[in-house]
């Protein structure tokens, strides 16, 4: 879960689920970025992706690796995975290839995480009144955050110990908010920039998540890798 001390006034960010690029605000600069990269998308579905990545501009290479990312299957074959572990990722699926898009990462990076985080949809934050919150992601609840919260009992690594303490919590009204706020999340935060376009490396993107500080497990990094590797299955 995020790190205490974290406090990110998240922006509200509607992301295109094509992957589109929001106007700057230089429109000259905006028009030039937005004409080069059109006219890259266009070649690109006339002749198809280029072997190397010098001949693209980075919008084009974020461009290529939503693509892949967007492309790759979500294994779901079942053969190594619980009848519950199996409904979970059912229900997240659509939520977890939505985000992918978005984000330029492999799915089962990003329902990995929610299985990590929430003990594979069987320990959720819950409101008061027993429902969820269907905050999958462990996010907490800043100053910043206008949206319900809830409190909740979370275990922080503080001086190498592990503390329990009751702390806030974002409230989703369903699975489509608290994804969209995950997307929000990574991609606006400086701390969480460096996920996007990743793909399918789980490695790379669970360090940035522990150089972030967007948990104070100094195992997280590993669990969560442990965990692609489980959803995965065998190699």
């Amino acid at each position: 879960m995020l790190h205490p001390d974290f406090r990110i006034n998240t922006p509200t960010i509607t992301t295109p689920a094509s992957g589109g690029i929001a106007p700057a605000a230089d429109g000259g600069q905006f028009a030039a970025v937005f004409r080069d990269t059109r006219q890259e998308i266009v070649a690109l579905i006339d002749q198809g992706f280029p072997a190397g990545d010098e001949a693209l501009t980075p919008q084009g290479l974020l461009l290529r690796q939503r693509a892949q990312a967007a492309a790759a299957p979500l294994p779901l074959d079942g053969s190594h995975l619980d009848a519950q572990q199996q409904a979970f990722l059912g229900d997240i699926l659509p939520h977890a290839q939505k985000a992918a898009r978005a984000l330029g990462v492999s799915p089962d990076i990003i329902a990995a995480h929610a299985a990590l985080e929430s003990g594979w949809g069987q320990a959720p934050l819950r409101r008061a009144d027993g429902s969820s919150s269907h905050n999958l992601f462990g996010i907490k609840a800043g100053q910043g955050w206008r949206g319900e919260r809830i409190a909740a009992l979370t275990t922080e690594h503080q001086d190498g110990v592990d503390v329990k303490q009751v702390a806030p919590f974002r409230a989703y009204a369903d699975y489509d908010g608290a994804f969209a706020d995950y997307v929000s999340l990574l991609s606006s935060s400086p701390r969480f920039k460096a996920v996007q376009g990743v793909g399918s490396d789980a490695a790379a993107f669970a360090a940035v998540l522990a150089r972030g500080g967007y948990a104070t497990d100094p195992a997280y990094a590993s669990k969560l890798q442990q965990t692609v590797n489980r959803l995965r299955g065998p190699a």
